[in-house]
C-alpha cells in the first residue's frame, strides 16, 4: 500500500534496518524508454549554462548531495549507490538483503523511479520503498509508482524518525567536493581546483512562483537551517577544510546571504582566524545589496549566481536596480557573475523575445544560464495554470520532457507551436557569439580582481586573490592563447582575446608568455580533437559510486 508521509511511521527494526539509498539509474545523455533525454544530460553547466559552447563548455558532474546528507545522518547500516546502471542496481538488490530502499529522483526521471520500484518488488518483496526528491511534488505520485512512502521536503528528519533516532540532534555534514569528472577543451581538470560542497540550509525564504525548490520545502518563507549561527557554520567549514584540504566552498543554498546575521558572524570569525576562503554562492541582487563590497570581499565571495529576469518582469527582487551597473561593479572586484534568465515569462512574445535576449546578453556576465518558464508540480505557477486549464496532458508533453531545456508543458499565451525551443537556443547562441567563451570571461574577471587587490593592506585579502589566480595562471594564459588562435579569423572576438592575453603578459611577465605559447599549442589541438568528438556524437556520463557507512562496513 502506498502511503504519503502524513503520519510518523517507525520501521520495526529501527536503526538495525539495512538501508540502501540510490539515485536513478543511467546512462542519462541518451533518449530511452525510461525518460532519459540526450538534451538533458547529468551535467548542470553544460546542460543549462555553456550548452552551445562546444569544446569551451565546462563539463562536470555533481554528486547526489541529498542522498549523501541522508547517509551521513543515518545510524543504521547504510549503503549509497550513486549513478548506477540498471544492471548494477539490479545486481545490488539481488545480492543483498536490504530492509529499506530509498530512491531520489527529479521529476523528468519518473520512468526510471517507477522501473526501480518494480525491480525492488521483484527481488526484495519485503523491503520498504521510500521515494523522495523533487519527484515527490508530483500530484498522486503514489498511483504511478509502487512506493510505500513518498517523502516531500526534509528527508533527514523523516528518516531519523523512521529509524527511531532523535531528529533534533545537529545535522552531520557530508565531506565531499562539489563536483567530479571536470573537463574543458577535452582535458580533465585537477581536483585541487574543485570547491567543497557546503549545505547550510534547504528551502528558500523568497519563494518565486516558479521555484520548485521553494515549493518542495513548504513554499515562500519556508526553509530549514542546518546551521543557525555563524559559529556553527564556521566550525563545519573548518572541518571540511581540514579533511579535504580545500579552501573554497560551493554553497548549495538558494539565498545564503539573506541570513545576514549569520553571514556577518562568519566574516568576523574568518577575520579572527585568518581564513582566506573563497565562497561560491546563489543570491538575489537585493540580498547582495545588504552588504558593502568590503564585506563581500572579506567573506571571500568569489562567484555569485543572480537572477536576471528582465526589465519588465513581475519579480520584485530586481525592481529599481540597475543590473548592468551591478554586474560590472561585482566583476570590478573580481567576483565572477553567473546571470540566470528565464525565457517565456508571461510578458514574452514572438515580437519582443529578441529584445529580452539582447537585454540579458548585454550584461556580459561570466556565465549565463537560460531556462524556460516551466510550472513544476507544487509551485504556485503550476496551481495557477492548472486552475486556468492551460497545462498540457502527458500525451501532449511527456513528463520526461518537462525539464526546462526543451519545451513548455503548458499553453503559453503568446508563444506556441514549439517556438520556445528555438528561442532558448537563440539565447544561448547569442550570448556565446557576442560575449565569447565563458572561460575567457572568467579569466578576465579574475585578472581584474587580482590587479585591484594584489596590494591590499589586509594580508588575508591579498592571500585569497593571489591563491585564486596564481595556482592556475599558466593554464589560464595557455587557454587564452589557444582561444586567440581559435578565433583568429573572427576580428571582434580575436581583439577581445588578444587584449586579455596582453594584460596577462603585462601582469605576470615573460615566463608566463613562454608558458602560454607552450601550453596554448597543446590546448588548441585538444580543443580541435574535442570539437571533432562532439560533432561525432560524443557524450559524457558520470562514474558510479558505491559507499558504505561505518555500520554497513561491519556487516
Amino acid at each position: 500500500m502506498n502511503i504519503m508521509n502524513t503520519s510518523n511511521p517507525v520501521h520495526p527494526l529501527k536503526s538495525q534496518a539495512k538501508v540502501l539509498l540510490s539515485s536513478v539509474f543511467g546512462p542519462y545523455a541518451q533518449d530511452d524508454e525510461y525518460g532519459s533525454r540526450k538534451i538533458n544530460p547529468m551535467e548542470l553547466y553544460h546542460n543549462q549554462v555553456t550548452r552551445v559552447q562546444g569544446p569551451f563548455s565546462l563539463r562536470l558532474f555533481h554528486r547526489s548531495f541529498g542522498l549523501m546528507l541522508l547517509q551521513a545522518n543515518i545510524d543504521a547500516p547504510c549503503t549509497l549507490l550513486d549513478f548506477p546502471t540498471l544492471t548494477r542496481f539490479t545486481d545490488e538488490i539481488q545480492s543483498h538483503s536490504y530492509d529499506i530502499v530509498g530512491i531520489s529522483s527529479i521529476i523528468p526521471n519518473i520512468g526510471k523511479a517507477k522501473k526501480m520500484c518494480e525491480v525492488i518488488r521483484k527481488y526484495l518483496p519485503k523491503a520498504t520503498i521510500v521515494v523522495g526528491g523533487h519527484i515527490a511534488s508530483i500530484p498522486n505520485l503514489y498511483t504511478i509508482i509502487d512506493a510505500d512512502y513518498i517523502v516531500k521536503g526534509d528527508g533527514v528528519s523523516w528518516f531519523r524518525r523512521f529509524l527511531g533516532q532523535d531528529e533534533n540532534v545537529p545535522v552531520r555534514h557530508p565531506i565531499v567536493l562539489s563536483a567530479f569528472g571536470g573537463r574543458i577543451f577535452g582535458i580533465t581538470l585537477s581536483k585541487r581546483n574543485t570547491a567543497a560542497i557546503l549545505i547550510p540550509s534547504v528551502g528558500c525564504p523568497v519563494g518565486c512562483n516558479f521555484c520548485s525548490t521553494s515549493a518542495l520545502f513548504g513554499g515562500k518563507g519556508k526553509f530549514i537551517n542546518f546551521y543557525e549561527t555563524g559559529d556553527s557554520l564556521f566550525s563545519i567549514m573548518c572541518q571540511i577544510e581540514k579533511e579535504l584540504k580545500s579552501r573554497s566552498f560551493f554553497i548549495l543554498d538558494e539565498n545564503f546571504l539573506l541570513h545576514h546575521k549569520r553571514a556577518l558572524r562568519l566574516l568576523e570569525l574568518m577575520e579572527q582566524h585568518n581564513k582566506s576562503w573563497s565562497l561560491f554562492v546563489f543570491s538575489s541582487v537585493k540580498a547582495l545589496k545588504f552588504y558593502t563590497v568590503k564585506q563581500l570581499v572579506g567573506l571571500g565571495i568569489s562567484w555569485v549566481w543572480i537572477g536576471l529576469e528582465g526589465e519588465n518582469s513581475q519579480y520584485a527582487k530586481l525592481k529599481g536596480i540597475d543590473t548592468h551597473s551591478f554586474v560590472r561593479d561585482m566583476q570590478s572586484h573580481g567576483i565572477r557573475v553567473m546571470g540566470s534568465t528565464i525565457i517565456g515569462l508571461e510578458n514574452h512574445t514572438t515580437e519582443n523575445i529578441d529584445q529580452i535576449i539582447d537585454w540579458a546578453v548585454s550584461h556580459d556576465t561570466d556565465f549565463h544560464q537560460f531556462m524556460l518558464y516551466i510550472p513544476a508540480p507544487g509551485t504556485p505557477l503550476y496551481e495557477q495554470l492548472l486552475k486556468e486549464g492551460s497545462l498540457l496532458s502527458e500525451e501532449e508533453c511527456p513528463t520526461a520532457d518537462r525539464h526546462g531545456q526543451y519545451r513548455f508543458n503548458y499553453r503559453h499565451k503568446h508563444i506556441y507551436n514549439g517556438q520556445e525551443t528555438e528561442f532558448l537556443l537563440r539565447a544561448f547562441r547569442r550570448d556565446f557569439e557576442i560575449n565569447g567563451p565563458s572561460i575567457a570571461r572568467m579569466i578576465r574577471t579574475m585578472l581584474i580582481g587580482w590587479k585591484r587587490y594584489k596590494n591590499h593592506p589586509d594580508p588575508r585579502i591579498r592571500n585569497r586573490f593571489e591563491w585564486e589566480i596564481k595556482k592556475s595562471i599558466d593554464y589560464y594564459t595557455g587557454a587564452a592563447w589557444a582561444i586567440k588562435k581559435w578565433y583568429r579569423k573572427d576580428e571582434l572576438m580575436s581583439k577581445k582575446i588578444i587584449s586579455l592575453l596582453q594584460d596577462l603578459y603585462k601582469e605576470f611577465g615573460w615566463k608566463t608568455r613562454i608558458m602560454a605559447s607552450l601550453l596554448g599549442r597543446g590546448l588548441y589541438f585538444a580543443m580541435k580533437r574535442e570539437a571533432k568528438k562532439l560533432a561525432n556524437g560524443r557524450v559524457y556520463e558520470p562514474s558510479t559510486f558505491y559507499e558504505k557507512n561505518a555500520k554497513a562496513l561491519k556487516e
